[in-house]
């Protein structure tokens, strides 16, 4: 769903497999404070600000996104 949302309104995204990848799973717990479960989002913004959403939020990622 998420995937689905985010081409619909046309971000851009890299999408990274956690279970499939230990260098990413590290990444995510260490951005994430441990959290592993999926989805989780990291949206760097322009100015650097760094947001993460835990779980399809849709009004979380609409408010981060700007929408």
């Amino acid at each position: 769903m998420l995937k689905d949302y985010l081409s619909e309104k046309n971000f851009a995204f890299t999408e990274k497999l956690v279970d499939q990848d230990d260098a990413a799973r590290d990444e995510m717990a260490g951005i994430s404070g441990g959290f592993l479960g999926v989805p989780f989002t990291l949206v760097v913004k322009d100015d650097g600000l760094k947001e993460t959403i835990i779980g399809f939020d849709k009004n979380r990622l609409d408010k981060v996104l700007g929408i």
